[in-house]
């Protein structure tokens, strides 16, 4: 999973020929333009009209040198001259990040947005948006699409709601670097430095914020809450949502040793030892790939739209026992990385939310619950909402959206622990 302690798995813009992510089902849910209009954006995106190429952002402060400072920031005409970007103000932003491993400093990108108009009092609120899975290759970062990997209906949706957006692509995904696939931690530690890239971009940002986030996202909005108190006290975090949370993926070794990893999840096995084997050179791939895994691994990590067939093609020739481990102590390994990974690790800074289904066919239902305990037990308010028949999103996501508002009118959260 996107290498966070805990990473996401991005179930629908998982290795489907046609990638149209509809996150949180909040497209859906706020009634947005159909399929047919990111068409459209992607026809007029060929025929750059206007805006000109990107440019430096004025109000932009390159001047500090902490995490979450601004190394570049320019304009995003291929986005704002969209049909669903004229609702905001844009950047894409290169920023200084940590890594959750070894805290050593990092270099991240991502893309930042604030509603056009005035902001109200105190600036706008904050919204972190943490991606589901999108790739593990350089080239997966929404920053580098016009339509931010079909995320930008997302940012719409919640610029409308006057929210300002943060939307890093995750450390190894957009600049030069190995992409930690699952480790919450670290994507974690890349969501809140967003807020603080978005807040040195432009002005009239608040520094009250919350994190959104599903899947691959999940695992780094529920990390950025366990990390905000002591990574981030210079912000005032109100609450994270977590759909579908990569939380605890180690019970993925087990099914691949059983055979018994689901469609869906064996892409997944891919990214996951394809990542750590960047991350630890002496990872032998072998020992985790045989039959289609073996002959189509390369296929496999590809995200661009170009191979997006070959992808669909490959993904069905997997069989169930294709990624087991060689044996135990391999098993043993790819375990013990999973588990350092996984949430939750530390008490809750502000209240939580989690949804998850009980027939998701990427991340079983039992680990998310799992986790979840293990966080009740550390401390902190969490509400629970569990759709028994649901799979890996909700099919509407309005309920999350007034949560979070709530959390910023200052109401107390429910708390099901």
């Amino acid at each position: 999973m996107n290498n966070q302690r805990g990473g996401g798995l991005r179930a629908t813009a998982l290795w489907a020929g046609v990638v149209i992510v509809v996150v949180l089902g909040v497209v859906a849910a706020a009634n947005l333009q159909p399929i047919a209009t990111v068409v459209v954006s992607r026809f007029l995106n060929q025929f750059p009209s206007s805006g000109g190429p990107p440019v430096p952002v004025q109000s932009a402060d390159l001047t500090d040198s902490g995490p979450g400072s601004l190394i570049t920031a320019t304009t995003m005409p291929g986005v704002t001259r969209t049909i669903e970007g004229r609702d905001f103000v844009a950047a894409r932003v290169v920023y200084r990040s940590t890594s959750g491993d070894d805290d050593a400093p990092t270099v991240v990108s991502g893309s930042v947005f604030t509603p056009r108009g005035q902001a109200p009092a105190g600036g706008w609120p904050v919204v972190a948006f943490g991606h589901g899975t999108l790739g593990i290759e350089g080239e997966c970062g929404p920053s580098l699409s016009p339509t931010l990997s079909n995320l930008v209906n997302v940012v719409r949706v919640l610029a409308r709601r006057g929210y300002a957006v943060a939307l890093p692509d995750f450390q190894g995904l957009g600049v030069k670097g190995v992409h930690p696939y699952s480790d919450s931690a670290t994507a974690g530690r890349n969501l809140i430095d967003a807020v603080r890239a978005l807040r040195h971009t432009f002005p009239d940002v608040s520094d009250r914020w919350a994190a959104l986030g599903d899947s691959q996202g999940g695992g780094a909005a529920w990390a950025s809450d366990e990390l905000a108190a002591t990574y981030a006290p210079d912000l005032k975090l109100v609450g994270a949502l977590a759909s579908s949370p990569a939380a605890d993926i180690s019970g993925l070794v087990d099914k691949a040793a059983q055979g018994t990893l689901t469609t869906e999840q064996r892409p997944v096995m891919q990214m996951v030892v394809e990542s750590l084997a960047r991350l630890h050179p002496d990872l032998d791939r072998d020992d985790f790939r045989r039959g289609a895994a073996a002959h189509y691994w390369n296929v496999l990590s590809d995200c661009t739209e170009a191979g997006a067939y070959r992808r669909g093609t490959a993904v069905k020739q997997l069989g169930g026992g294709d990624f087991a481990p060689r044996d135990p102590q391999a098993a043993d390994r790819l375990r013990g990385y999973l588990q350092d990974w996984a949430l939750p690790q530390k008490p809750l800074s502000a209240p939580l939310y989690v949804w998850y289904g009980g027939k998701d066919p990427y991340i079983d239902a039992a680990w998310t619950a799992g986790a979840i305990e293990r966080a009740c037990t550390m401390g902190g308010v969490i509400t629970v909402r569990f759709d028994p028949q649901a799979g890996h999103n909700p099919a509407n996501a309005l309920n999350m959206l007034d949560w979070m508002a709530d959390r910023f009118a200052g109401k107390p959260a429910p708390n099901d622990c």
